[in-house]
C-alpha cells in the first residue's frame, strides 16, 4: 500500500499568498512607469509578464513537490547540474558581453544561469555533504573537492553578480557547518570568503564606490588618506550617477512615510520615478510605503515561517542525511537572500542588486524559488 503524505499547508499556503501578494505589489510598483514609457505602452506589462513566469513556476512547483526527493540523491543528477550551470555560465559571459548575465531565450525573455546556480548548489551540496558525512573533515578527499567544485561555481557566478555569489557562498558555509566541520577549517573558509569578497570589490571601481560611500558619504576618510584627491575621482567617475546613496536614500523616504497603515495601494509616491528599480530590487520600500508596517513585517513573517518550516524540516530528517541537508539548502538560499533585499532596502547594507524572494520583478529568480520551495515542500512531506 503506497504511503500517503500529508501537504505541508502552511509552508504551501505562505509560498502561493507570498506570490499572489507579488503580483498585487508589481502592479503598484510599475503600473505607471509602464503606461508612460513608450517602450511598454500598457499599465499591465510587467504584471502579465511576471504572471506567465508565475504559472510555469507554479507548475514546476506543483511538479517538484509530488516528485520524491531522494530522486536527486544520484551523483549523475548532481554533477549534471553543476555541469549544465557552468556551461550556461560560461556561454552568458560571452554571448551577453555587456552585463554576463542574460540568456536570451527569443524576443525580451530571457534567463539568468546565477539564479539556475542556486538550484545546482542546493542539489549537489545535499548529495555530497551526506556521501562525505563521516569524512567531512578529511582535507584530501572530502574539503579539497568541495572546494573546486563549489569555489569554481561561485566564481562563475561572482564575475557579474557578487550578490547571489554571497548567497550561495552563505549557504555551502552554513551546510557545512551543520554538517561538522571543525572551526579551523571554518576559519580558513570564512577568511579565504573574506578575500575573494574583497578583491571583487577592489576590481570593479563601482563596486568599491558604492562601498566606499554607503560608508563614508562626503569622502572625510579618503580625503584624509588621499589629500590629491586622486582616490574619489576615480571612484566618482566609475558611476552612472554621483550619489550612489540615492537610491536609499529615497527607500527609506518611502518605508518612512508608509508609517504604521501606509498609504493605501497604488498610492505610493516614490515609485514616481523618484524610486530606481522600484518594480525589481527595492519593491519592498514600495510595499513598506502602501502598506506600512504592516506590509513590510507581513512580508518578514512570511519569510520566518519559510524558515520555520525548513528548519522543521531539516531537524526531523533524522538518519537522512540528504533529505536534512536539502532542506537546510533550501531553507538558507531563500531566507538568506530575503534578508539580504530587505537590509539593502532599510538602509543596513550597501546598494546590492538583488531580488526578493517571488515579490521582485524577473522570472529566472521566480522559477529558481518556487523550484526550490517545490522540493522543500516534499521533504516537509516525509518528515511528517
Amino acid at each position: 500500500m503506497a504511503l500517503r503524505l500529508k501537504t505541508d499547508w502552511i509552508l504551501f499556503g505562505t509560498v502561493l499568498a507570498m506570490v499572489s501578494f507579488g503580483l498585487l505589489i508589481l502592479y503598484s510598483a510599475s503600473s505607471i512607469m509602464a503606461q508612460l514609457d513608450p517602450r511598454y505602452g500598457s499599465s499591465w506589462h510587467f504584471v502579465l509578464r511576471q504572471g506567465e513566469w508565475a504559472a510555469v513556476a507554479v507548475a514546476v512547483m506543483m511538479t517538484l513537490k509530488r516528485t520524491h526527493y531522494r530522486k536527486f540523491q544520484n551523483s549523475a543528477v548532481a554533477l549534471t547540474a553543476i555541469g549544465i550551470t557552468l556551461l550556461l555560465l560560461g556561454a552568458v559571459y560571452f554571448l551577453d558581453a555587456r552585463h554576463h548575465r542574460w540568456l536570451r531565450i527569443g524576443g525580451p525573455f530571457g534567463v539568468q544561469p546565477s539564479e539556475l546556480a542556486k538550484l545546482a548548489l542546493v542539489i549537489f551540496l545535499a548529495y555530497f555533504v551526506a556521501w562525505r558525512s563521516r569524512a567531512i573533515n578529511n582535507p584530501r578527499y572530502t574539503l579539497v573537492n568541495a572546494a573546486l567544485a563549489v569555489g569554481l561555481l561561485i566564481f562563475c557566478v561572482v564575475v557579474a553578480d557578487l550578490g547571489t555569489a554571497v548567497v550561495l557562498g552563505g549557504t555551502a558555509a552554513i551546510v557545512f557547518f551543520v554538517a561538522g566541520l571543525e572551526w579551523r577549517y571554518c576559519a580558513i573558509v570564512a577568511a579565504v570568503a573574506f578575500l575573494g569578497v574583497l578583491v571583487f570589490i577592489l576590481a570593479a571601481p563601482y563596486r568599491m564606490a558604492r562601498v566606499v560611500k554607503f560608508f563614508d558619504p562626503d569622502f572625510k576618510m579618503v580625503t584624509k588618506f588621499d589629500p590629491q584627491g586622486r582616490i574619489k575621482a576615480r571612484l566618482q567617475k566609475s558611476l552612472v550617477t554621483s550619489d550612489t546613496n540615492y537610491q536609499l536614500e529615497q527607500s527609506k523616504i518611502a518605508v518612512g512615510a508608509g508609517g504604521s497603515l501606509g498609504l493605501g495601494l497604488m498610492n505610493g509616491r516614490q515609485k514616481l520615478l523618484y524610486l530606481p528599480e522600484a518594480h525589481t530590487d527595492f519593491i519592498y520600500a514600495v510595499a513598506g510605503e502602501e502598506m506600512g508596517l504592516i506590509g513590510s513585517v507581513g512580508l518578514l513573517a512570511g519569510f520566518c515561517v519559510i524558515f520555520w518550516r525548513g528548519l522543521r524540516a531539516t531537524v526531523r530528517m533524522r538518519g537522512d542525511d540528504f533529505g536534512r541537508y536539502l532542506a537546510l539548502g533550501v531553507t538558507v538560499v531563500v531566507v538568506v537572500q530575503g534578508l539580504i533585499n530587505m537590509s539593502v532596502v532599510l538602509g543596513m547594507m550597501p546598494t546590492k542588486g538583488i531580488p526578493l524572494p517571488m515579490i521582485s520583478y524577473g522570472g529566472s529568480s521566480l522559477l529558481s524559488t518556487l523550484a526550490l520551495l517545490g522540493i522543500l515542500m516534499n521533504v516537509s512531506e516525509h518528515a511528517g
